[in-house]
């Protein structure tokens, strides 16, 4: 069996519902009887998985490992099946796929503060307006126009 070393992708992209892996030379490196294999880009070098099912779709790429002269070449349906690659691949799936969560969030975050500042600056003007105080309105009027103001939908 393949014990994976080191799997770390050089980067990781959403496109719409696939997350692709791309490895680059000694991001990726597996041990075969207490000798190190390291990763060469020659062939394949991406994994293709779908964010939906969790499933690999890019099985037939072939991935080439090299130590001095010697190479080992694998598909990656033989590599998921005959090394620890799918364990090591969750973990990544699952780090990305909690940072795209954490980063809708933040829009979802920024989106609301933005309509809460609006509201309170509504009844600032509503308050300024029943207590008839000219200095207060004249205040968050010119705060309106120094800011550009707030969007209206």
């Amino acid at each position: 069996m393949l014990l994976v070393q080191l799997m770390k992708p050089f980067y990781t992209k959403q496109e719409g519902n696939r997350i692709k892996l791309v490895f680059a030379y000694q991001y990726f490196s597996i041990r075969k009887d207490d000798e190190l294999f390291h990763f060469i880009p020659v062939e394949g070098k991406e994994i293709i998985v779908n964010a939906e099912t969790l499933q690999v779709e890019n099985l037939a790429e072939i991935f080439v490992f090299q130590k001095g002269n010697r190479y080992i070449r694998l598909p990656l349906y033989q590599l998921l099946v005959v090394s620890d690659v799918h364990k090591h691949l969750q973990a990544i799936i699952e780090t990305n796929v909690h940072m795209n969560l954490s980063s809708s969030s933040l829009e979802n975050a920024a989106t609301v503060i933005q309509e809460l500042e609006e509201k309170n600056y509504e009844r600032m003007i509503d308050y300024a307006l029943l207590h008839r105080d000219v200095s207060l309105f004249n205040k968050l009027q010119q705060y309106k126009e120094f800011n550009g103001g707030f969007p209206i939908e």
